[in-house]
């Protein structure tokens, strides 16, 4: 039997949010306290980045919104969530990525954009999509016209059978970046290229995945926010339409390629697994998985082998 390390005993803090008492451990985040707050680069198993701004709330004397995926609660902190000001910058957000990246496989940002009244089309049609932004000359960037909204909009890298690369829909949150990093695999195999708006995720000199040190291990997979980065078998049939998550069933069992032990949830459909994520509460894995307990299934149906 595996044991579960239990947390000491914390002392609890007292804020109000929107004026209503909430009481939670010390050391608790301002999200923890409204759960049902917006935001996209908030990982339960990752290191807050603060990079996305959705989250921003009003607290009683500060100067500034602040990130309630970091900011940590303290004795008598009001905290308003729906004020103005709040509004305003979701909403400066929401259009602001909506306007240079594909937000369509976006879990609830169809929902928030509508919600906060955002029109990313305001900063006029898309611009260009057809060049590979890894080709570009390392510190080369075009001056946008003003006649059409600048956008990371690229063809999809697909090099390998396992998952696709779709960056017109990475919005820069780093979470992959940091779980192929030191927060979790530490292969380091893709990292930050370019600066600015040309700023993107990349392997090490824009090699194909292949030819990368990557793993495939799929952590950057389970932790990317956007569905930028997707197993091959989910691009393949978004792209024949046939998609649909809600006639999948999800089933949680053990892995068998070894003695670890971890926990795979299989995604089904129509009795074909689509893929395999794994709980993030587990205390062994916490999510992340290696290359057979992520990509294995294609294994189990496959109907050809012996």
């Amino acid at each position: 039997m595996t044991g579960v390390p239990l947390a000491p005993p914390r002392r609890l803090v007292d804020v109000t949010v929107d004026g209503e008492a909430v009481r939670l451990p010390e050391g608790s985040t301002i999200l923890d306290a409204c759960p049902g707050t917006p935001t996209l680069c908030y990982g339960d198993t990752l290191t807050p980045k603060n990079a996305c701004r959705i989250c921003v709330v009003e607290v009683k004397g500060a100067r500034t919104l602040v990130p309630a995926c970091s900011r940590r609660v303290e004795p008598g902190m009001e905290i308003m969530t729906d004020t103005e000001r709040v509004r305003h910058s979701r909403r400066l957000v929401l259009e602001l990525l909506g306007s240079s990246t594909d937000l369509s496989t976006t879990p609830g940002a169809a929902e928030w954009s509508e919600e906060y009244g955002a029109r990313p089309e305001r900063f006029g049609p898309p611009g260009d999509a057809s060049t590979d932004r890894d080709a570009r000359h390392p510190g080369a960037h075009e001056s946008p016209d003003g006649a059409s909204a600048a956008t990371v909009a690229q063809p999809a890298k697909v090099d390998n059978d396992l998952y696709v690369r779709d960056y017109e829909k990475c919005i820069l949150c780093y979470k992959c970046v940091d779980a192929c990093g030191e927060q979790w695999q530490n292969t380091f195999a893709i990292g930050v290229a370019g600066r600015g708006f040309d700023a993107r995720i990349s392997t090490e000199h824009a090699a194909p995945l292949p030819d990368s040190a990557c793993v495939y291990c799929g952590n950057c997979i389970e932790v990317c926010p956007t569905g930028a980065l997707s197993f091959k078998s989910e691009y393949d049939m978004r792209a024949e339409g046939t998609w649909d998550e809600s006639r999948q069933d999800q089933t949680t069992t053990i892995c068998t390629y070894c003695g670890v032990g971890c926990n795979l949830t299989l995604h089904v459909q129509d009795n074909e697994i689509v893929k395999v994520s794994s709980p993030h509460d587990n205390p062994v894995t916490h999510g992340n998985l290696c290359v057979k307990g992520r990509f294995g299934f294609q294994h189990v149906q496959n109907r050809t082998r012996g």
